[in-house]
């Protein structure tokens, strides 16, 4: 099997990041093969009907992903796992023409999350028609031996795609998984669990899905969707307050005086001062759960609080109960395990049709 990789983020000019999908190399309008321009793309043409599978696509985009980011990393997975070479295994020990039924199927117990991305890389991987059976939907809480989703296509494709597909899976399933139970321990309070840029490179927006999917809140998906000033910000500026009005001048010059500036505090003294300068979030770095609920008492509503460090499971249900608004945990996403799902093949009753493009 060959695939051709597609440039992260590449996309035709005339066309929205949530609405298309990118050619793959068995596309009939000839974009992978060299007959577009320079970027494989043909002008004029609309993708979603050479990418994905326009419901797809189109049930990527209404999740928040973005349908050309999602092929891309189905397409990086794949070339990854080839290594511009042949699945010899698969090649040597299953006959061309053979075709049969995977069924994804949870080990463990757990919250699922990135089933239409598995579908997505498999649909890349397969050189004929793919037929797609959803039992579950992300976010949904799953026992051990349920079966999440049947795909039936050429067997050679779904055991090349199928540890690729696996991989985004159960890493995404592992962080939906861990996101619910932080969930599940703050219910009833005022508090929601948040995300942090703790993230693996170029599966951010996936692994922040994955926090929704498990009943989580998202903060910053980048650098630029609001500013947090920390300590190493701190001790440039020369101080809490220096830093927080050195961003709000940025801001205001920038023409962007209403983006949204949190401040990392580490001590009580510090807040009072920062109240003042305006700052609409504060991250109480490192505090005990007597000092949060100080520092609730003290803040009395004029700004958002968020619980950040030494953080547990255990203690979560204790600082939420404070009466802050956030709790800040980074392990949602570097630290989840993995939730085990295998792949089951089982014989198909048919042939596959080849796709006409």
């Amino acid at each position: 099997m060959e695939l051709t990789l597609l440039p992260l983020g590449t996309r035709p000019e005339d066309a929205t990041a949530l609405t298309t999908g990118g050619c793959g190399d068995s596309c009939g309008c000839g974009g992978a093969d060299g007959a577009g321009g320079a970027d494989g793309f043909i002008p004029g043409h609309d993708p979603l009907e050479c990418g994905l599978d326009p419901e797809l696509a189109a049930l990527l985009a209404a999740a928040g992903l973005d349908p050309v980011l999602v092929e891309d990393i189905a397409h990086l997975a794949l070339e990854e796992d080839l290594d511009h070479g042949v699945d010899i295994t698969t090649v040597a020990t299953v006959p061309e023409d053979a075709v049969a039924t995977a069924d994804f199927t949870a080990r463990r117990p757990g919250t699922v999350a990135g089933l239409r991305i598995a579908e997505a890389v498999l649909s890349v991987a397969c050189t004929a028609e793919l037929e797609v059976e959803r039992h579950a939907e992300d976010g949904d809480r799953v026992a051990a031996g349920q079966v999440l989703l049947s795909v039936t296509g050429r067997t050679r494709d779904l055991l090349t795609g199928e540890r690729s597909a696996l991989n985004l899976l159960g890493r995404l399933s592992g962080i939906a998984t861990a996101t619910r139970a932080w969930a599940d321990a703050l219910e009833g309070t005022g508090a929601r669990v948040r995300d942090t840029r703790k993230t693996t490179p170029g599966l951010r927006a996936l692994e922040k899905y994955a926090v929704r999917c498990g009943g989580g809140l998202n903060h910053r998906m980048s650098l630029s969707d609001a500013a947090l000033i920390k300590d190493n910000h701190v001790i440039a500026a020369g101080g809490v307050a220096e830093a927080f009005a050195a961003v709000r001048t940025a801001l205001e010059e920038a023409g962007s005086p209403g983006l949204p500036v949190e401040v990392e505090v580490d001590r009580l003294d510090q807040i009072e001062p920062v109240l003042a300068a305006g700052a609409d979030l504060l991250l109480l770095d490192n505090f005990t759960v007597e000092d949060t609920r100080r520092a609730v008492e003290l803040v009395a509503g004029r700004a958002a609080l968020e619980s950040s460090g030494g953080l547990s499971l255990d203690s979560a249900r204790a600082y939420a109960e404070t009466g802050v608004d956030y709790l800040a945990v980074g392990a949602l996403t570097h630290s989840a395990p993995v939730l085990d799902i295998g792949l089951d093949l089982r014989p198909a009753e048919r042939a596959p049709e080849r796709e006409d493009g």
